[in-house]
């Protein structure tokens, strides 16, 4: 009997060396996702670095020494670029900031109810109404570009602010996003309650679903904020007077004349850098706020 046990034992004890060897295996197979997400940070990063990097370049060192070497000319780039004709930079910057920050706005508050509607009410032709949208979702934008100006040639509104303004209010991304969070985030039994206690459609809503949708509605902001502010096809479309450009459009016509003025290389790529640190601010600041809004979730409940 006991020989016995120890044949039936041994299978057990010659399988441990492979039994060892199944965590590293398992180990080396999940580092590919890693090395995968690695590699694509690196990719979509190193035109970041270069970035700045070439702002610390003057226009002498800018073609001529090692393109990840930096230079030292960027409080003087950053002095012409504020120069140049009297600071246009800024009024771009500004620009982007109103297109920006009132259009995503507006569209966030369009979309908070156009969601909250198609999500909680039962009426006829909803589906179809999203359906619509859903399809506004996968129109490329170059497709509406020169039907918008048409419109706002014939409303005398070309090359105005509204121009740009007014097609970025209607966001069906922004929409399919408000009515999936109003859908999950405000309970049917919670409208009910309010709507038995006597409170109106519109109280029910500002009351007590908008902030149950307030981070779901942050990252519409968050999307539509980012979206108008790289937005190019539009403002090149709708604007001819050049005080009116957001940064894309001004730092486009910068490097336009870069090609006979090669010294202004050097501020499109100064602007370019300054352009993007509003975007990384707005994202520290919304992270920030989501986290907040995990932890007063979590004591909640």
């Amino acid at each position: 009997m006991s020989s016995l046990a120890v044949r039936k034992t041994a299978p057990a004890a010659g399988a441990t060396p492979n039994a060892a060897q199944g965590p590293p295996l398992r180990r080396r197979i999940a580092l590919v996702p890693t090395l995968t997400l690695l590699l694509g940070a690196i990719y979509c990063l190193l035109p970041v670095a270069w970035v700045l990097i070439a702002a610390t370049k003057s226009g002498s060192e800018l073609f001529s020494t090692f393109t990840f070497l930096p230079g030292s000319g960027f409080a003087d780039n950053l002095s012409d670029l504020n120069a140049y004709r009297d600071g246009i930079y800024w009024q771009w910057m500004g620009n982007s900031a109103l297109y920006a920050g009132l259009g995503a706005l507006l569209s966030t508050a369009v979309s908070a109810v156009s969601g909250y509607a198609l999500a909680i009410y039962r009426f006829k032709g909803r589906e179809a109404v999203f359906n619509v949208l859903m399809a506004g979702v996968l129109m490329p934008p170059v497709i509406l570009a020169i039907p918008q100006y048409l419109l706002m040639a014939k409303a005398d509104l070309a090359d105005s602010y509204w121009s740009v303004l007014l097609p970025l209010i209607l966001s069906p991304y922004g929409v399919y996003l408000s009515r999936i969070y109003a859908a999950a985030a405000v309970p049917a039994d919670v409208v009910e309650a309010g709507r038995m206690d006597g409170a109106s459609e519109w109280r029910i809503f500002t009351r007590i679903a908008l902030p149950m949708m307030v981070p779901g509605l942050v990252t519409v902001f968050l999307f539509q904020f980012v979206a108008v502010w790289n937005n190019f096809l539009l403002p090149y479309i709708m604007l001819s007077d050049d005080e009116k450009f957001p940064i894309t459009l001004g730092l486009f016509t910068l490097l336009e004349q870069g090609a006979n003025t090669p010294a202004l290389y050097t501020l499109v790529i100064t602007g370019a850098l300054l352009a993007v640190i509003p975007l990384i601010a707005l994202f520290l600041v919304i992270q920030r706020f989501w986290s907040l809004d995990l932890l007063s979730g979590a004591v909640k409940s």
